[in-house]
């Protein structure tokens, strides 16, 4: 059957498995309307992150629902679905509606999983999770700023004299490293990946075409961005967090990878890629594709350390 034809037939069977079964691990609490934006965030490139993107498959049941700047994944299954982050707070009804473009229904959402827990990844977790009655879950510390809406000084980006603040998430499964969550058929596993925040983690699963099953990761952010006077190698009342960023990159190397995508999508040219995608030619499948990321983030992370070390240098001389 062509290609076309199989994904068509193929949703048509999730729609209605979906409609008619529940996996008791995961049931959906009482659903509600996705409530009207009310916690809009507003920064340098928020309008731009939030842009209107179509929502497209990537390779068998997994399918992008983001915006035009923020990745929002999609995994579907015939007892239910899986949504990987919820971009800003504004961008949640956007979501929600490229997921109703697809055929597929937010109330069948039974899990919501985090990268990290940052305001443009997790601010509209609280509103796609009232709109489905999801699950949702992160990692410990991931899960610990979902409940108060706002990160630590432990983040890299932390700003006391600005702090960035998201909806709260009432209740947040923790998930530890190594830990696999099911919907279904659905095997979706935690990878700490800890560096551009303390609770961030990749995630990674299977998903097949007809016989043809790939392994796709959806990587978090590996970039050593933070506040003025944050040091990756410590000092000023720090810790020194290179080696653990380090090993995160690592991590992320040494994965089974077929298929990356990245929590910005620029970071893994997910928009470039699906512009030249055809029925007979997928350019998201690329074993190589973690290994690359990792080696752009472990560049990144040494000219951090390297301007770090030199500033400390300086700084002494004087």
């Amino acid at each position: 059957m062509p290609f076309p034809r199989r994904l068509a037939a193929g949703m048509k069977f999730l729609l209605l498995c979906a409609a008619f079964l529940e996996t008791p691990a995961f049931a959906a609490t009482t659903a509600s309307p996705l409530a009207e934006d009310e916690n809009h965030v507003h920064c340098d490139n928020c309008d731009a992150w939030n842009e209107p993107q179509a929502p497209f498959n990537i390779y068998g049941n997994t399918w992008y629902v983001g915006t035009a700047g923020l990745s929002a994944i999609l995994v579907t299954g015939p007892k239910g679905h899986v949504l990987l982050d919820g971009a800003l707070p504004q961008s949640a009804a956007q979501i929600q509606a490229n997921i109703k473009a697809l055929g597929f229904r937010i109330r069948d959402v039974k899990l919501i999983l985090n990268s990290h827990e940052h305001f443009d990844h997790a601010g509209g977790i609280a509103a796609l999770q009232r709109a489905s009655g999801a699950v949702v879950a992160a990692s410990a510390a991931g899960a610990r700023v979902l409940r108060m809406g706002t990160a630590g000084s432990d983040d890299p980006q932390f700003d006391p004299k600005s702090p960035r603040h998201i909806p709260k998430v009432a209740k947040v499964r923790e998930v530890g490293d190594g830990q696999t969550l099911r919907v279904g058929t659905i095997a979706i596993t935690a990878h700490a990946t800890p560096g551009h925040t303390p609770g961030a983690t990749t995630w990674s699963w299977t998903s097949c075409e007809a016989s043809q099953c790939r392994a796709v990761v959806y990587a978090d952010s590996l970039n050593p961005v933070s506040s003025d006077g944050f040091r990756f190698s410590g000092g000023n009342g720090q810790p020194d967090i290179s080696a653990s960023f380090a090993a995160s990159i690592a991590t992320l190397a040494a994965l089974p990878c077929d298929i990356v995508l990245s929590t910005h999508p620029g970071a893994s040219q997910t928009m470039e890629k699906q512009a030249t995608q055809t029925p007979t030619h997928n350019p998201f499948v690329d074993p190589s594709s973690c290994r690359s990321y990792a080696a752009v983030a472990a560049g990144k992370l040494k000219a951090r350390l390297d301007d770090e070390r030199k500033s400390q240098v300086g700084a002494a001389g004087h």
